[in-house]
């Protein structure tokens, strides 16, 4: 049984190795146990271990490569806050916009604003029909668009320490 301490102070939470594992999968997923064990300092069998039960208790929601949206033609990124009517169903709501692949994340937010979209779109004429679907929306009461001019920062994770 694992006696050293844990982070999250409850029985069965993360310990450091857990942590420096979750931070060196998040570098990169595509390291190898050994490669994982040289850096936590374990053998290539523990780290197997570990990450399976990382996976399993849901720390680990799974593997995905980082594209660039640029090189793939999504010149364009903004930040969409959705006002919604009173009368809004939320799930149908979501359920309209995920179904829109412009649409990278879907944030439910305190405010003015019910949710704030991140979207990625090819060019200001391709936001300009995103924003109109959007619009025909059962729901959707109206939106504020914030265009992205530059990112000079992007924490491409979750910072674990």
């Amino acid at each position: 049984m694992n006696k050293t301490p844990n982070v999250t102070g409850e029985p069965g939470g993360l310990d450091e190795l857990d942590l420096r594992l979750l931070s060196a999968l998040q570098n990169n997923a595509r390291s190898t146990f050994a490669d994982l064990g040289e850096a936590v300092g374990l053998k290539a069998s523990a780290v197997h271990d570990r990450v399976k039960r990382l996976e399993s208790r849901g720390y680990v929601r799974g593997y995905a490569a980082q594209l660039d949206g640029k090189l793939l033609g999504l010149e364009l990124v903004a930040f969409v806050g959705c006002y919604t009517a009173p009368d809004c169903s939320y799930d149908a709501f979501i359920a309209a916009l995920t179904a829109m692949p412009e649409i990278c994340e879907i944030h439910s937010v305190a405010g003015e604003e019910s949710f704030v979209l991140k979207v990625m779109t090819r060019s200001t004429a391709h936001l300009d029909e995103l924003l109109s679907r959007l619009k025909s929306v059962p729901g959707m009461a109206r939106t504020k668009t914030t265009i992205v001019l530059s990112t000079p920062f992007e924490r491409n994770g979750i910072s674990v320490a």
